[in-house]
């Protein structure tokens, strides 16, 4: 095995299986806080990346940039004090070249070892220049050890937990380790791309561990080697096989068979629809309404573009619920995104409620209590057809008398638990019965992300926009020219236009989100003062902020859609979700600091009528006058593409589906090894795969699902 050489200040770990039940030490209890309690998960804990300490680095064969070892003997050693109090030492290496050491944190055991005329080993990063190799902070390692015969991983630790301690005790655990192969043998042989299937799980897991130093440094870090192409597999099927297991399940659930009469609730309300349905909202109304006449629970995401026309397919599907005799329940993650997204749908469905004796209940955290108790009772008796509200639907205190549908808006910002809850309130009246769940999310997801976080759901896609929608032109400015499109502002505001502004949310001080909006508030109602609108009224600033009352943001946002006011500024995105189709101008301010999928949310809301719109980027270049790589593809994309597949596709590319996803990760088990473009051909395989082995070799699928996914299991229910 290969020994690594290890300053003498870093402890070496006790005998014995780390993480004993009663922790003796710092370092076994930060095993603990990692998880890394048994033999598998230590197997489990890879490396972020490697060095290479099997040989010694000729500094004349050396690149600026390098991570290299080197050995010499120490020539000088001294404190400066010029600038900042920094230990440096020059050393000679063995090839004669000279390299100086830096060190800005130094205890007395760095000048011991460094003391003129010693011998050292020193590890780190080669910088050249005109004075010649130089080191900042390099390790310091025994010269005398014997050098290690493979590469020397680096993982990810904590306070602590010494690199040292954690690779013994990750070797302790692989030589104890006897995982038996889960994978059957001819899904192995149709592994893509061929090299992955000679690996055992084992020989894959020590390669990772301990790669010998003739491995392809790059696959290794790009993890494209076979050995990791095989982990990847191994957990992709995991995730298939769970996800097939949790459909499987559902349909053994039953839910109750809900079926419209041919002129019911659904028909009457597209009769009385101020437009006509797209195709899209076409096909997917009517795989909605096929669901819901089965009698196991419907598990469907509905996803499309910004306006899409997703109220309306709920708004339908919520009519054949009613229609048949149940209730329906409509959830958003906030008050203001419950009024925003389901008002129109209100609009629409009450009317034709009323004549049949029903209602519509509105259920949200800060409601007098008379009133919260008189929704309450319309909603036990079933008086109350539709119930709309945030978390509050999913209250202890709310019974339904027989809930059939229940749709989430902005489904990926619940927490898991949240959705479970609210599946768990089908009514007195449906015993062993299930709700059917509608999911809708604003933010289309990628194909990949869909064959994965999404397998154990139905997906339909709204992708066709309604007619008469126009394109929103994209600008990109830096913020010096910030005066001209304030001026811009003032010629459409004359016009009788109306304009957003969008500052940025800075999470770690709302005190600072209000300073910067009432500043461009200030800022804009200065500009604009003297300013007629088209009815030669003086144009009026609104500012919205998440400090306002309720009440007064309600109040901010009904006169702007009413026309009285011609500028919003808002701090929040989602407090910007009005439709106003008079809206022709979308200014975001700070607009690196924003995702790729809110900026094209917050570009969706104007072109939302027949005039031509616009949408502002202004960015700030940090005090190096650059923006990080990460913004310029986000404000790229914005400029290059209205798709938002193609946006979703990049965000994911940029972000990651860990924060892609947003609240539906903290119940969905992360991916830790496989990547969603990488390895698309391993999610195919491991799709096609899944159902097999449930069918042909179910104890193999269940210590496959046991051995990767444990305890996570139960999310998949939401």
């Amino acid at each position: 095995m290969p020994r690594r050489a290890a300053a003498p200040t870093e402890p070496a770990p006790p005998a014995g299986a780390p993480g004993p039940r009663a922790p003796a030490s710092a370092a076994q209890r930060a095993l603990q806080r990692l998880g890394l309690t048994d033999d598998s998960a230590l197997a489990l804990h890879l490396p972020l990346r490697y060095e290479d300490l099997t040989r010694v680095t000729p500094l004349g064969q050396a690149r600026d940039g390098d991570e290299a070892l080197v050995e010499g003997v120490v020539l000088s050693c001294e404190v400066l004090t010029r600038l900042r109090r920094q230990l440096v030492a020059v050393v000679q290496a063995d090839d004669g070249v000279r390299l100086t050491l830096r060190f800005f944190t130094f205890y007395p055991t760095h000048r011991q070892r460094l003391a003129v005329g010693a011998r050292v080993r020193v590890h780190g990063e080669l910088r050249g220049g005109w004075a010649g190799w130089s080191m900042v902070h390099p390790r310091l390692l025994a010269p005398d050890a014997a050098l290690p015969t493979g590469l020397t991983p680096v993982y990810p630790t904590t306070a602590g937990l010494p690199q040292a301690y954690l690779r013994a005790a990750i070797q302790r655990a692989l030589a104890r380790l006897a995982w038996d192969e889960t994978v059957p043998s001819a899904a192995l042989a149709e592994l893509p791309g061929g090299h992955a299937r000679a690996w055992t799980l084992q020989q894959a897991l020590r390669l990772l561990h301990q790669p010998p130093p003739d491995v392809e440094r790059d696959a290794l870090q790009q993890r494209t080697h076979p050995a990791w192409r095989r982990l990847a597999a191994e957990e992709l099927l995991a995730q298939q096989l769970a996800q097939w297991q949790a459909r499987q399940q559902r349909a053994a659930q039953r839910a109750p068979v809900l079926r419209a009469a041919p002129d019911g609730l659904p028909a009457r309300l597209q009769a009385v629809l101020p437009f006509a349905l797209t195709g899209a909202q076409r096909r997917v109304v009517a795989d909605i309404a096929a669901d819901l006449a089965r009698a196991h629970p419907m598990h469907r995401l509905l996803q499309g573009d910004v306006g899409s026309g997703k109220t309306v397919v709920a708004a339908l599907a919520a009519a054949v619920a009613i229609d048949a005799g149940w209730q329906c329940a409509l959830m958003a993650p906030t008050e203001i995104l419950a009024e925003q997204h389901f008002g129109k749908l209100v609009q629409w469905l009450e009317p034709l409620l009323q004549p049949l004796g029903r209602s519509v209940a509105w259920l949200t955290g800060a409601q007098p209590r008379a009133q919260r108790q008189a929704m309450l009772q319309a909603i036990a008796q079933g008086q109350a057809a539709l119930v709309v509200g945030t978390h509050a639907v999913i209250q202890q205190q709310v019974v339904f008398q027989r809930l059939g549908l229940a749709i989430v808006d902005e489904q990926h910002r619940f927490g898991v638990e949240q959705r479970l809850a609210l599946r768990g309130k089908a009514g007195a009246d449906a015993p062993g019965l299930e709700p059917h769940l509608l999911m809708m999310s604003a933010t289309p997801i990628p194909r990949t992300l869909a064959m994965t976080a999404f397998g154990d759901v139905d997906v339909s896609t709204l992708d066709e926009l309604p007619p008469g929608r126009t394109p929103v032109v994209t600008k990109l400015l830096a913020d010096t020219r910030r005066a001209q499109v304030i001026e811009r502002i003032r010629a459409q505001v004359a016009q009788g236009r109306q304009v957003y502004w969008v500052c940025p949310l800075v999470e770690e001080s709302e005190a600072l989100d209000l300073r910067a909006a009432t500043a461009t508030h200030a800022e804009l109602a200065a500009a604009l003062h003297g300013v007629l609108d088209a009815h030669g009224r003086p144009v009026q600033v609104g500012l919205l902020h998440a400090r306002l009352p309720t009440a007064d943001k309600k109040a901010v946002m009904a006169a702007f859609a009413r026309g009285e006011l011609a500028v919003l500024v808002a701090t929040t995105v989602i407090e910007v979700g009005v439709d106003v189709p008079n809206a022709t101008l979308m200014v975001v301010e700070h607009a690196e600091r924003f995702g790729l999928s809110q900026l094209h949310q917050l570009r969706g809301r104007v072109g939302r009528g027949s005039l031509a719109a616009a949408c502002v980027l202004l960015y700030s270049p940090g005090q190096d006058g650059r923006l990080s790589a990460a913004a310029r593809e986000r404000l790229r994309a914005m400029v290059e593409t209205h798709d938002g597949f193609e946006i979703a596709r990049r965000d994911l590319a940029i972000r990651g589906p860990g924060e892609f996803l947003g609240a539906r990760q903290s119940g969905l088990p992360m991916l830790r090894f496989a990547d969603l473009q990488r390895d698309a051909d391993l999610i195919e395989w491991a799709q096609r795969w899944a159902p097999w082995m449930w069918t042909h070799a179910p104890q193999q699928a269940q210590a496959h699902v046991q051995r990767w996914l444990g305890a996570k299991l139960d999310y998949l229910k939401a």
